[in-house]
């Protein structure tokens, strides 16, 4: 029997160079919190130090009684260009205070610790934002990819720009898209695999003829739109727009919503696992520069 002295394995040591100490901006304006990913030499790359923040961000929209409606931006040129792999400020072995009844994931062994961390930070946040009890729209400019879609698609709403585009090119890595797995509930099923089997840019345009996107606007009128949606539903019952929330919400669950993503989390960690047993990386022998070189390329074939 086990006396639990080899369960565990020391913190892996790591630098890290936080370029901000501020990743994520906050203000209320007319009845909205206004919470941006505010990462933009790096595309608004989450990494955890960002991720925590928009937690917090949220959380502050939500006990703020004075708001009644979230919407969440990407300072810069991009909404999100996903999970940080290659930043100096990746913090994946840094310790933070955690929101979820999970331990603490940095002196876990092998695949324990990506299971454990993504399940508090990708699977378990992107759950409590989407059911947040106020009308949410997210504001969509530039590449939002693999773990972008996530924050786009906790949100109620989504308002794009002319030249958005969607990408979840994780296949390349060997795994089956990111883990907010809503891939086939925002797309039929048949686009939802092209969407991850090929890996391409889906446009704005696209994206909004199978209804995943609500609205398309130029670049420089998103933050009109988004101002002027959030006034209409500034006007509106608080209870009213949070009931009306969970009637919606709660058909997806019936048609299996939550339980498909447990089931494909734990597919996406089985590959992430696969990864380190045969490249002795979880990432299947890629990292950031190898990823935008392959979209680089595969953008270009399709110009």
């Amino acid at each position: 029997m086990s006396d639990g002295a080899n369960d565990c394995v020391e913190p892996r040591k790591v630098d890290i160079n936080y370029e901000t100490e501020e990743p994520v901006l906050y203000r209320v304006e007319a009845g909205a919190a206004w919470i941006t990913m505010n990462r933009p030499a790096y595309h608004n790359a989450q990494n955890s130090q960002m991720t925590y923040a928009l937690d917090a961000a949220f959380r502050r929209a939500v006990d703020d009684d004075a708001v009644k409606v979230i919407l969440l931006a990407g300072a810069g040129k991009h909404f999100s260009a996903g999970h940080d792999i290659g930043t100096p400020g990746r913090d994946l072995h840094k310790r933070f205070e955690r929101t979820h009844l999970l331990p603490d994931h940095v002196n876990k062994p092998g695949a324990e610790l990506l299971y454990t961390r993504e399940q508090e930070v990708y699977l378990g946040m992107c759950r409590r934002w989407r059911d947040v009890a106020k009308p949410t729209i997210a504001l969509v400019q530039g590449a939002c990819i693999a773990g972008g879609l996530m924050l786009a698609w906790v949100c109620d709403l989504i308002v794009a720009t002319e030249d958005a585009f969607f990408q979840d090119p994780v296949l390349r890595m060997g795994i089956p898209g990111v883990e907010y797995f809503a891939h086939a509930f925002e797309l039929p099923p048949r686009v939802a695999k092209e969407f991850l089997l090929l890996g391409e840019r889906m446009s704005a345009q696209r994206a909004h003829g199978f209804g995943m996107v609500n609205r398309i606007v130029a670049r420089d009128a998103l933050e009109a739109e988004g101002r002027a949606m959030a006034a209409n539903l500034a006007e509106k019952s608080r209870l009213g727009l949070w009931l009306t929330k969970q009637a919606v919400n709660h058909v997806e669950e019936l048609r299996g919503k939550r339980t498909a993503m447990d089931a494909v989390f734990h597919m996406h960690h089985f590959a992430h696992a696969q990864s380190d047993l045969v490249r002795g990386n979880s990432l299947g022998g890629q990292d950031a520069k190898s990823m935008a070189e392959a979209n680089r390329r595969q953008a270009d074939k399709a110009s």
